[in-house]
């Protein structure tokens, strides 16, 4: 069991040397650098609403249906990297086993355009 622990022991500083660096950072950030917000960091930046408003206020369920597609053609991209790495091991049923799901994905993305999803109006 003694062997076991002294396996995970560089791993356990490792993690104390990140956590204490993350931390020195955070505190030289304060100390150094100034801290008086002016209104142009106080302004709403890309999601359209103000910096520090009330976080229960009602806005466009758009912004969850666009973040939603994102993440799912984001994966289909996740998932193309290790197969094109492995395509000569797998073969020719790993090269058609993705192209039946890059058909799945782009029926999905076609009905989504058709139903208007992509639309910002």
């Amino acid at each position: 069991m003694d062997a076991l622990l002294v396996e995970y022991l560089p791993i356990l500083i490792f993690i104390g040397i990140a956590m204490g660096l993350a931390l020195a950072m955070v505190v030289a950030s304060y100390v150094v650098a100034r801290q008086r917000p002016d209104s142009e960091k106080l302004s709403a930046y890309e999601c359209g609403f103000e910096a520090f408003d009330d976080a229960r206020s009602k806005f466009d369920v758009r912004f969850y249906l666009v973040s939603i597609l994102f993440i799912i053609f984001d994966l289909e991209v996740a998932f193309l990297f290790p197969w094109a790495v492995s395509l000569g091991e797998i073969g020719v049923f790993g090269f058609w086993s993705m192209v039946v799901f890059l058909g799945l994905l782009t029926i999905g993305f076609v009905y989504e355009w058709k139903k208007g999803a992509l639309e910002w109006e």
